[in-house]
């Protein structure tokens, strides 16, 4: 049965190339921005600066039939099945990031530790619970 997955917004970065893009967030991505459709305003208006939040974006340059992977692309590491890393390279290629939100304007959300390449679709975002909730 297929399931359909439609965008709620796309990134706005200044990576370009998934090749030469951080592999994590927080290990040098620049800013970036979540720029999402006037659709989704009302599920915009409680995120507030310095919230840690996941974005799931669909990683649309990645290699779906990709099943094995050297681990952060390294040839010296043996090869490894997808489900066991990080890889973008997958099935179906959801991005799973965690970052902080800089700043909210309208439907513009600028956060830090992104690595998602620009024009890379989101499918959701959903807010880092901590132990108490």
């Amino acid at each position: 049965m297929p399931y359909l997955i439609e965008p709620i917004g796309t990134v706005e970065s200044p990576l370009t190339d998934p090749a030469t893009a951080p592999k994590q967030g927080p290990e040098g991505s620049p800013e970036a921005w979540l720029s999402f459709t006037p659709a989704m305003a009302p599920g915009l208006r409680d995120l507030t600066t310095g919230a840690e939040v996941f974005v799931l974006t669909w990683l649309h340059l990645a290699d779906r039939s990709t099943l094995t992977v050297h681990p952060r692309d390294d040839p010296s590491t043996p090869l490894t099945g997808v489900f066991s890393t990080r890889s973008s390279d997958r099935p179906n290629p959801i991005g799973l990031h965690r970052v902080r939100v800089l700043a909210v304007e309208g439907l513009r959300v600028r956060v830090a530790d992104l690595e998602a390449v620009d024009g890379t679709p989101i499918v959701d975002i959903k807010p880092v619970l901590d132990a108490t909730r």
